[in-house]
C-alpha cells in the first residue's frame, strides 16, 4: 500500500471507531444518573461549583461508558488496519490477542474501581481536620476517577504486549529478566505521571501491581518464545 492508501485506511478505521463510541456513549446516557451513583459511592456526597457543570459531568460518564462499550470494536478496527503490514500467521496470532486484551483492560479498570480507588479515596480524605473539611467537585472527582481507570487498563495490557512481542522473537524471557531495574525504573516512572492527583500512596499502588504484572509477562513470555532450532553435529548424517 502507498502512503495515502495507508492513510486512507486510517481515516476509515478511525470512523468505524469514532461511529461506534458516538452510538456507545449514547447508549451509556441512557444509563448515566446508575453510573454516576456507582462512580461516586466510594467518596460519598459532592458539590457541583458552576451551573454547567452537573451537565458536562453526565456527558463525561457516558463518554467513559463509550469508551469499554466501544472497546471491542476499537481493538477489532486497531488490529485491521496493523494487520496489513502483517505475515498471515501474524494477524492470525495478533487476532487470538484480542480478547485477552480486551478482559485485562476490563480487569485493570475493574481492580482500579474496586480495590485501588477505596484505598486511595479513604487516605487522602483522613488528612481532614476541623479545620480542613473536604468539599469534592463532582467536576475534579470525576477527572480523577476516569484517569485513574483509564491508566490502569492501559497499563494492564503489558501482558498482552510482552506475548505478542515474545511470540515474535522481538524479546527473549533473558532479556526481559536483565532489564528488570529498567522495567523497575520505567513502571514507577509511569506511575508518577499517570496516577491523578501526583501523590506517593497512589502512585505505589498502581506501580506495585504493574510490575507483578511484568514478572507475570516474563513466566509467559517463557512459555511462548520461540524454541532455538538444535543443530546437528557435524558427523550425523
Amino acid at each position: 500500500m502507498t502512503i495515502v492508501e495507508h492513510l486512507e485506511e486510517l481515516r476509515k478505521r478511525l470512523l468505524y471507531s469514532l461511529a461506534a463510541f458516538g452510538v456507545a456513549t449514547s447508549a451509556g446516557y441512557l444509563f448515566v444518573e446508575r453510573i454516576l451513583a456507582v462512580v461516586l459511592r466510594p467518596v460519598g456526597q459532592v458539590v457541583f461549583l458552576a451551573p454547567t457543570e452537573a451537565f458536562f459531568v453526565r456527558l463525561k460518564v457516558a463518554a467513559l461508558a463509550g469508551v469499554f462499550l466501544s472497546l471491542p470494536v476499537t481493538l477489532y478496527q486497531l488490529w485491521r488496519f496493523v494487520s496489513v503490514g502483517l505475515t498471515p500467521t501474524e494477524r492470525r496470532y495478533s487476532l487470538s490477542l484480542i480478547p485477552a486484551a480486551l478482559a485485562l483492560f476490563v480487569s485493570g479498570a475493574a481492580f482500579a474501581f474496586l480495590v485501588i480507588l477505596p484505598i486511595g479515596v479513604r487516605f487522602l480524605l483522613s488528612y481532614q481536620t476541623p479545620n480542613l473539611v473536604p468539599m469534592i467537585s463532582v467536576q475534579a472527582y470525576t477527572s480523577f476517577v476516569t484517569a485513574f481507570i483509564l491508566a490502569f487498563g492501559l497499563l494492564f495490557q503489558l501482558p498482552v504486549v510482552i506475548l505478542f512481542l515474545a511470540r515474535l522473537g522481538v524479546v527473549t524471557p533473558a532479556s526481559l529478566t536483565a532489564g528488570r531495574k529498567y522495567a523497575l525504573l520505567a513502571i514507577v516512572t509511569a506511575s508518577a505521571v499517570l496516577t491523578p492527583g501526583g501523590d506517593v500512596v497512589s502512585q505505589m499502588l498502581m506501580a506495585v501491581p504493574t510490575y507483578i504484572l511484568y514478572e507475570v509477562s516474563i513466566w509467559v513470555a517463557r512459555l511462548v518464545s520461540p524454541r532455538p532450532v538444535a543443530q546437528e553435529s557435524p558427523g550425523t548424517n
